[in-house]
């Protein structure tokens, strides 16, 4: 861990015990919260066909279509390793192409096809079952998605890579 800190007070014996129980973990309060959002997901987007990393390519791609590979990656923080096989499973699935950039033929854009388009009216049900699950007003959620972004930015700061 980089030793950068924002922290200025310092730790007691008290508090370093309260902070070492697993309950009050905020790494595991975000892994298990993940985890169940994922099982919610599961059984709304099998119905569609789709996986949630999938679920999520398709997000960007109804934002903006026709984005390169690593712009798509960066969006939703996965290397190239992972989301290739993501991409060539979605291709052959009819919902997405990948084709050569004319201009510069290492970059790779993945665009829709009409059936990936079609998927977002079908998936429209999607956001508001997970709103309400969640037993949040949706000020709330989008409250807990900003903090959590904030959360996200700041923690990334403090990764060496």
């Amino acid at each position: 861990m980089s030793s950068r800190s924002t922290r200025t007070k310092p730790v007691t014996a008290a508090s370093a015990e309260w902070m070492q129980r697993l309950d009050h973990q905020l790494c595991f309060a975000l892994y298990s919260s993940s985890l169940v959002m994922t099982k919610l997901y599961k059984p709304v987007l099998s119905a569609l066909g789709l996986t949630y990393p999938q679920y999520l390519v398709l997000l960007v791609l109804w934002e903006s279509d026709a984005i390169g590979v690593s712009e798509l990656g960066a969006r939703l923080f996965l290397d190239s390793g992972t989301l290739t096989p993501l991409l060539k499973r979605m291709e052959a699935a009819g919902w997405l192409t990948r084709l050569r950039a004319v201009d510069d033929e290492r970059r790779v854009i993945v665009s829709l096809t009409a059936a990936g388009r079609a998927l977002r009216r079908k998936s429209q049900h999607v956001p508001n079952e997970v709103a309400c699950a969640s037993g949040c007003e949706l000020d709330e959620l989008a409250d807990l998605t900003q903090r959590l972004q904030a959360l996200r930015a700041s923690v990334g700061q403090h990764i060496e890579t």
